[in-house]
């Protein structure tokens, strides 16, 4: 440890290296969490700007008037986004019902609930597949200080122990000692507020979009209903 501090003593790298090796350790891990939330929050703000875009881009066909069939069709046998696959599949059901034909109100409450429940099921495959990676971000939010703060309780420790040994207990032996050892909790905070802030955001944005699917499907099933009471 050096007689004295200077303002070299305090850089980031300086801190790091001079730091025990727990908690070098520490910092590493922290270090390999902050930047594996930094690319799940890349990845999310990309993904979910290019599945509103595409939710967007869909209904505008369906409202334009044009049948839900054509639509549907130009949507290609394996679509790579969530609303033409909902609409596929429930035009599926539909000429399945209307091959065996359907002639009682019965017949059609139970094809309705077919439907919904096939619908059902596409929301909530999406919105995994949307909510994908959020849990990463609240183990990085959650579990960083706490880790960044046992870094810092250890390295307080080490350096009192260092201190004692060498029977020098002056400011300028004590600072950069210390130094190394907040560090770890500043590692910790850097990691954990970007994945809180995100955590929340995408939370936000993952329930929106699955609310948007939920309207989607409402709509039409509505739709179905109504050409299943035409037919009865």
């Amino acid at each position: 440890m050096d007689a004295a501090a200077s303002p070299e003593s305090f850089s980031f790298i300086t801190l790091f290296l001079n730091a025990d090796w727990v908690v070098k350790l520490v910092m590493i891990g922290l270090i390999l969490a902050s930047l594996g939330s930094w690319a799940v929050i890349l990845d999310k703000l990309f993904r979910f700007s290019a599945l509103n875009r595409a939710a967007d881009r869909f209904e505008e066909q369906v409202g334009s008037g044009r049948s839900l069939e054509d639509v549907a069709g130009e949507a290609g046998s394996n679509p790579r986004h969530a609303l033409p696959r909902m609409l596929q599949a429930a035009l599926k059901e539909w000429r399945e019902a209307k091959t065996k034909g359907v002639q009682s109100e019965g017949q059609v409450a139970l094809l309705s609930q077919r439907i919904d429940r096939v619908l059902d099921t596409q929301i909530a495959r999406e919105s995994a597949k949307a909510e994908e990676g959020l849990g990463s971000l609240a183990i990085v939010a959650t579990a960083s200080p706490f880790i960044g703060l046992f870094g810092t309780v250890w390295g307080i420790m080490h350096a009192f122990q260092s201190i004692a040994a060498a029977k020098n207990t002056s400011l300028t032996v004590v600072a950069p000692a210390i130094a190394e050892a907040l560090f770890a909790t500043a590692v910790g905070l850097i990691a954990a507020i970007p994945a809180y802030i995100a955590y929340n955001k995408f939370s936000t944005d993952a329930s929106k979009y699955a609310g948007r699917l939920e309207n989607f499907a409402d709509d039409l099933s509505t739709a179905i209903q109504r050409r299943l009471s035409e037919r009865v």
